[in-house]
């Protein structure tokens, strides 16, 4: 478009909001800046579908604030927060063409006809539609069909916009082509845009930053590499990316694993009451005098990688090993060593 309003904050503060005796969504507290890709992650339930209809207005919290560049909103009706959403559906028009589904908020809003045309006609060329203007939702793809949700949401120039699942419904191989051509049209509007999902890769790949949820609780906040690198709690580690956990004690100057094996702890670490021991597969290696020891379990070819799982006093962890030959891999049953560097451990709690 030529003129979008310029990006806003949002900020939501100690929401809690219940349906009867359920609550959805518990004392949620979260800034989103100006001009951020921020996107809602989490399993199905944990309530990133609610907070995301919350901003939107289609959902009102028992207690709380969402502050719109600082200015409440909570009481509004949706028409009144400046806010487009495209929903997971997409929610087409199917008796309507692709320029009468992108008119139609528009033509809700009373503008002129002049106008309206010209936004119709620039926030579809913006998705690359201007050809399809005169086809109808039954004949394009799925993907057609998803920027043309887009170019309607877009076409109102909203002050922020809500994106609820919007990959879902396409196949792999389309939901990796939209979700590129998706982070280039929000990085070229500049639009504050919240993304819903419970794909994380969609969400490291194409966010500035996440919230990961779990139960209507946000366990933690930041980009894709703190939150991989750093998980802050048991839920993070195993949600994102593979992860192994290994319960056990502190004993002394080392982690005492369930089983026997003992891992040296870095000097002035603080372990938590309650935690496990963490650490990826790409962290740890197969060495003859690995403090972790067991028999593999498993073998998987991955290509550059080769994955073996190894039980360690019957909790099966996995190890990413480089594929260099057929000669140097290591057959089911045989008890080998897993070595783990002490700065690569994190030991978490729930």
């Amino acid at each position: 478009m030529n003129t979008m309003p310029p990006a806003v904050s949002i900020d939501i503060r100690d929401v809690n909001l219940s349906y009867g005796a359920t609550r959805v969504l518990k004392d949620v507290d979260l800034s989103i800046r100006p001009g951020e890709l921020f996107a809602f992650l989490g399993p199905s339930g944990c309530g990133k579908t609610t907070l995301l209809r919350l901003i939107a207005g289609f959902a009102q919290a028992q207690t709380g604030q969402v502050l719109l560049d600082g200015n409440d909103v909570a009481g509004l009706p949706p028409w009144q927060r400046d806010v487009g959403m495209v929903f997971q559906s997409y929610a087409l028009w199917p008796h309507m063409t692709v320029a009468q589904n992108v008119a139609f908020g528009l033509e809700e809003r009373r503008r002129p006809r002049a106008e309206i045309e010209r936004r119709v006609a620039e926030a579809l060329a913006l998705v690359g539609l201007e050809d399809y203007a005169g086809r109808r939702p039954a004949q394009l793809s799925g993907g057609q069909q998803q920027r043309v949700a887009l170019a309607r949401t877009i076409a109102i120039e909203p002050k922020v916009l809500l994106l609820d699942e919007p990959l879902s419904n396409l196949d792999a191989r389309m939901r990796l082509s939209v979700r590129r051509e998706l982070r280039a049209l929000q990085q070229r509007l500049g639009l504050t845009t919240i993304f819903v999902t419970h794909d994380q890769e969609e969400a490291n790949t194409m966010c500035d930053r996440i919230a990961v949820m779990e139960a209507g609780v946000i366990r933690q906040v930041g980009t894709p590499m703190e939150l991989y690198e750093r998980p802050a709690n048991l839920f993070v580690a195993g949600f994102l990316g593979t992860a192994n956990i290994l319960p056990g004690r502190v004993a002394g100057d080392a982690f005492e694993v369930t089983g026997g094996a003992r891992v040296a702890l870095p000097r002035g670490a603080a372990v938590p009451a309650g935690a496990r021991l963490v650490f990826r597969p790409q962290h740890a290696a197969l060495t003859p005098d690995g403090a972790l020891r067991g028999p593999i379990t498993h073998r998987e070819f991955l290509g550059a990688t080769v994955r073996y799982g190894v039980d360690v006093g019957g909790t099966e962890i996995l190890v990413d090993a480089p594929f260099q030959s057929t000669g140097d891999l290591h057959d089911a049953g045989t008890t080998v060593g897993v070595a783990l560097a002490p700065e690569r451990a994190l030991y978490l709690a729930e």
